[in-house]
């Protein structure tokens, strides 16, 4: 797959709570913008392809949690997995 570079512009604190973040996933920013932007679900997805693709970021979200870890996966929060079943 050909990939493009992109420029964002944002805030400094914005752009530290990314790196923290990012670094707690065992990730980078620019792969959890492109993560987030793949994700976004096509305006005319069937209900069937948006639970999945919704349960795919989910699952994503837990590995990511347990691979710095490479222990016992800290479970998600009840917001997050909210969160996800909105989108």
């Amino acid at each position: 797959m050909k990939t493009k570079n992109i420029t964002l512009k944002i805030d400094e604190a914005t752009y530290r709570q990314a790196r923290v973040r990012a670094a707690r996933q065992g990730t980078s920013v620019s792969a959890m913008v492109r993560d987030f932007l793949a994700a976004e679900p096509v305006e005319n997805a069937d209900p069937e392809a948006r639970r999945i693709a919704s349960l795919k970021r989910l699952y994503r979200k837990a590995e990511a949690r347990a691979k710095p870890l490479k222990q016992g996966v800290e479970p998600l929060t009840r917001d997050e997995i909210h969160a996800e079943r909105l989108r």
